[in-house]
């Protein structure tokens, strides 16, 4: 089962953006990953084509599974 820790932010053009991270530490300390969301934020390191990033929109984590089946 593979987890990922999405961080949604908003544009300077009203767009959602979001940057993910594989094998997130859980439980997820919220108000570390807003401190880290906040550099990024400051940092203003993505340009998107609907501008930098603003403000924080939201944390999930992501949880996928996958099943595969051979067909020989």
């Amino acid at each position: 089962m593979a987890k990922t820790l999405e961080l949604l932010f908003l544009t300077e053009g009203g767009k959602s953006v979001t940057l993910s991270v594989t094998d997130p530490i859980e439980p997820v300390d919220v108000e570390i990953v807003k401190t880290a969301m906040d550099t990024v934020i400051a940092s203003n390191v993505f340009t998107t084509a609907s501008g930098s990033f603003i403000s924080a929109k939201g944390v999930r984590v992501v949880e996928r599974n996958v099943s595969e089946y051979e067909v020989n």
